[in-house]
């Protein structure tokens, strides 16, 4: 039987709540029927239950942390301090409402201002959400203008991912 999942994520609430839950549905609904009468003050009735087990969808095979997707993002500047100002209010900004589960910035070792940033998605679909976010998209206009070249994406659906 298929496990199944229910993220806060995808239903936008005043707490801006993250918390996702992943196991066979009977445990995941009682968990999400628990946390959404402590957290979100629901009444625990029979409609709740119907709605959020309408609401869980089957858990894809993913790689480690849930990695499906990931977006590599190429771009060349010389304002290191202020990219990191930037993505550092962009991860304040989306909190509870991004999409993205990890992100690795690099700089190329031989060639200094050359910057690769790997961003994990759960999948495409959510990636592309996340992109949908006003916040992403003015993070997206303000790094433009600290690159000196128009950053170069990468779309990248997971094959293989192992912890070693």
């Amino acid at each position: 039987m298929a496990r199944k999942v229910a993220d806060c994520r995808r239903f936008p609430s005043e707490s801006g709540c993250t918390l996702t839950l992943v196991g066979e549905e009977a445990e995941v609904l009682r968990a999400a029927v628990e946390h959404a009468v402590s957290v979100h003050q629901h009444d625990d009735t029979p409609q709740l239950r119907e709605q959020i087990r309408g609401l869980l969808e089957d858990e894809h095979a993913t790689g480690p942390d849930g990695m499906n997707f990931v977006q590599l993002i190429e771009f060349k500047t010389g304002k290191r301090e202020q990219l990191g100002d930037l993505l550092d209010e962009w991860e304040e900004a989306t909190g509870g409402k991004r999409t993205a589960t990890r992100t690795v910035l690099t700089q190329e070792h031989e060639k200094p201002g050359i910057y690769y940033e790997f961003v994990e998605f759960p999948s495409y679909e959510e990636a592309m959400r996340n992109s949908r976010l006003p916040e992403t998209d003015a993070l997206s206009r303000k790094m433009r203008d600290l690159c000196e070249e128009g950053p170069t994406f990468h779309d990248l659906d997971v094959v293989r991912a192992e912890a070693l």
